[in-house]
């Protein structure tokens, strides 16, 4: 019977942990995580598209240029984000969309940084 308990707490523990994503990239307010799904997600939302282009040779992840549209759940607003990196250094360009074109424009420029 212990050990049936033990092993439900251990699972209790682990399974959020299984659940939390690592940041791989901090842009200013943007956390880049990897994921199973095969997109990159940003603050924890998957993008609504996802497109990859290299700048350099096919599969040179050194030179890339990744364009997401993302939906965040926390405002409810689509962002346009364009990640860049070449000469080992990254940014992340991002602008709110919006629905009509005579909307002013909000957009931003930040320096990428690895997290550990």
């Amino acid at each position: 019977m212990k050990r049936i308990a033990l092993t439900i707490a251990l699972l209790a523990f682990a399974i959020p942990g299984i659940a939390s994503v690592k940041p791989l990239m901090q842009c200013g307010p943007f956390a880049i995580s990897s994921s199973d799904d095969g997109f990159a997600h940003i603050n924890n939302d998957r993008p609504k598209t996802q497109k990859v282009t290299f700048l350099g040779a096919k599969d040179d992840y050194s030179k890339i240029k990744y364009e997401w549209i993302v939906e965040s759940s926390k405002d409810g607003q689509l962002y346009g984000l364009e990640y860049i990196k070449r000469n080992g250094k990254a940014f992340l360009n991002a602008q709110i969309l919006q629905a009509s074109m005579d909307a002013p424009r909000t957009y931003g420029t930040f320096d990428c940084v690895k997290v550990n």
